[in-house]
């Protein structure tokens, strides 16, 4: 985990050393102010000598300004070197998440990755500027103090050789204590973050329903148990400063008492024994050591807090993509000849259950195939495997004569369109997410792809046309009409195999006919596979593929499937024998 997290530090290794060094150097200066103060007052005040007064006056004044200086400097170097940390803790996630195969994704929920860009990453973020400063002023402060101390006087210095054990478990068991807190309220934060999203995407539907209480419950009995745990961990964190301060006060009694009988034992007489002068420097000799051990205290509560955080950071780090690029790769995909050679296929390898077994099916390029089941017969399982959304787990996959495993992924899925069943659109104008398809495409080629996908007329109907502005998830246009600019946005990439995968589920029958007629006229060389659940979307198809259970039931022409498949008869007759469901004679006789 740490050697994964400090790969991410990169330009910031310099200034977090930097900030060791000075962090150092500032404890060195305020170990050393006590020794000229304790002169100051011993041959100074104390013998009369102005001279005295001044001489170490100055440097008092002098190392309090380095002291200053270093401790800025630190400071500031710090704060850059934390804030750019977490820039590329934040940078290198987001980087590894978009490597994800399907299968990576399925680990995290949105949420989840969520909080470990934000909150997750902020801990750390504070971890980290702590441990440059705290982490190395306290131990620094707490050795050399104590040996400043014992050799000031070694008996009254064995004081803190009782205090600090007992401080030292009592924050120990705090520590111990706080720990599966923290721990507990980051999970927390996922279920929050999780509920947040999921109001805020089906609002509408929380609105129809008037659901609006359930949903303000939901959240607040989330949010009591953050606020439960959050206040009994800084509840136990709370109870450093009441130890410390008893500590403190306990030590300053105890030290005064015998530094005031070895004063007036040696007469004051530095030449003879302890001081006043020695004292003063053991009363902050005392301070420094306890608050000290108080900064340690933070630094380890801080890292408690954080050390969760740190380990979520890592899992997306380390996250390796399920489908790796090969060594060698294919740079270029012949055509859009498809052939599973029986191909099964599982979710997890950890599961007996196939979601698709013994498929083999041959397809040649520029075919037109339909695909049918019932839900649950893996039709969208089977067609992730051709841009490797996902990997075959039993047989081989090609297309244009060549192992998918053995393109680049690149190369594999700019010849690949796929237009998903749940397809986003993306904040930003129109135009903008059909260059999604290619980002080179021209004014023309966007509108000839939107005209295809029969698009173009709602969208020269808006005020704007092609720079109409969507919002996120385009939810300000209609479901129909997202799923024609994804289409079109599929046909600007012009691919070697395109995907619909119940794609054209929202539109009338009339405009799916002339959708599918304009494909068949302007793309006759590009393979097209589509998933439908209406027989009108397929009955024009050169080969129809029955998938049951994940296994082939039957391929062939709807003409021949229609005498023998007691399947896609049963469908067939719902839709259109009967008169029921989407069926559209009419336009099939006129369009198809």
């Amino acid at each position: 985990m740490l050697h994964t997290l400090t790969r991410s530090l990169r330009e910031n290794k310099g200034p977090a050393l930097v900030t060791v060094l000075l962090s150092a150097l500032e404890v060195v200066f305020e170990i050393v102010i006590p020794l000229f103060m304790s002169n100051l007052i011993d041959f100074g005040i104390e013998g009369g000598s102005m001279a005295a007064v001044w001489k170490f006056g100055a440097f008092l004044l002098l190392l309090a300004a380095f002291q200053l200086a270093t401790g800025v400097l630190a400071a500031r170097i710090a704060a850059r070197a934390s804030v750019g940390f977490a820039a590329n803790l934040r940078e290198d996630m987001y980087n590894n998440v978009q490597t994800f195969a399907f299968s990576n994704i399925d680990k995290f929920s949105t949420a989840s990755i969520v909080t470990r860009l934000t909150t997750d990453t902020t801990n750390v973020q504070n971890a980290f500027q702590m441990l440059m400063r705290m982490a190395i002023r306290a131990p620094v402060m707490l050795i050399f103090s104590m040996i400043v101390s014992f050799r000031i006087s070694r008996d009254i210095s064995m004081t803190f050789l009782i205090i600090l054990p007992i401080l030292a478990l009592a924050l120990f068991f705090i520590i111990r204590s706080v720990f599966p807190v923290f721990s507990r309220v980051f999970r927390t934060y996922d279920e929050l973050n999780n509920v947040v999203q999921e109001n805020v995407r089906g609002i509408r539907v929380v609105k129809s329903f008037n659901q609006e209480r359930h949903e303000i419950g939901k959240f607040g009995a989330i949010s009591e148990r953050i606020y439960k745990d959050f206040s009994k961990g800084e509840r136990l964190i709370t109870l450093n400063a009441p130890l410390m301060q008893f500590c403190i006060y306990t030590c300053m009694i105890v030290i005064s008492w015998l530094g005031a009988k070895a004063i007036i034992a040696s007469g004051n007489d530095p030449a003879l024994g302890f001081t006043t002068g020695n004292l003063t420097a053991l009363i902050t000799y005392t301070m420094q050591i306890l608050s000290s051990l108080m900064m340690l205290s933070m630094v380890f509560a801080m890292l408690t807090i954080s050390l969760s955080s740190a380990r979520r950071i890592a899992e997306v780090l380390e996250e390796r993509s399920d489908i790796p690029q090969p060594e060698q790769p294919v740079m270029t995909v012949r055509d859009g000849a498809v052939d599973f050679d029986h191909v099964s296929f599982v979710y997890a390898s950890k599961t007996d259950k196939k979601v698709l077994d013994d498929i083999d099916l041959h397809i040649h390029s520029g075919e037109t195939i339909g695909i049918i089941g019932g839900t649950g017969a893996s039709k969208s399982s089977l067609v992730q495997l051709i841009p490797r959304l996902y990997d075959v787990t039993g047989g081989k996959l090609t297309l244009g004569g060549v192992d998918v495993r053995d393109y680049d992924l690149d190369t594999l899925r700019g010849a690949v369109a796929m237009v998903l069943q749940k397809n986003e659109l993306f904040s930003g104008t129109i135009a903008e997410n059909l260059r999604w398809g290619n980002e080179n495409a021209t004014d023309e080629e966007l509108r000839h792809a939107c005209v295809l996908a029969c698009a173009d007329e709602f969208i020269s109907a808006m005020p704007d046309g092609y720079d109409t502005h969507i919002e996120q998830g385009g939810t300000n246009v209609s479901g129909g009409q997202k799923q024609r600019l994804c289409i079109a946005r599929a046909l600007l990439k012009k691919p070697k195999v395109l995907i619909l995968d119940d794609s054209t589920s929202a539109v009338d029958t009339a405009t799916d006919a002339k959708i599918r007629e304009a494909m068949r006229t302007h793309i006759p060389g590009t393979t097209k596979i589509i998933i439908a659940q209406r027989i009108s979307s397929i009955q024009d198809a050169d080969r129809v593929l029955v998938l049951d259970n994940g296994r082939v039931n039957a391929f062939d022409t709807p003409e021949n499937l229609l005498k023998t498949n007691a399947i896609y008869q049963e469908v067939y007759n719902s839709q259109a024998g009967n008169g029921g469901g989407d069926f559209d004679e009419a336009a099939m006789k006129g369009g198809d």
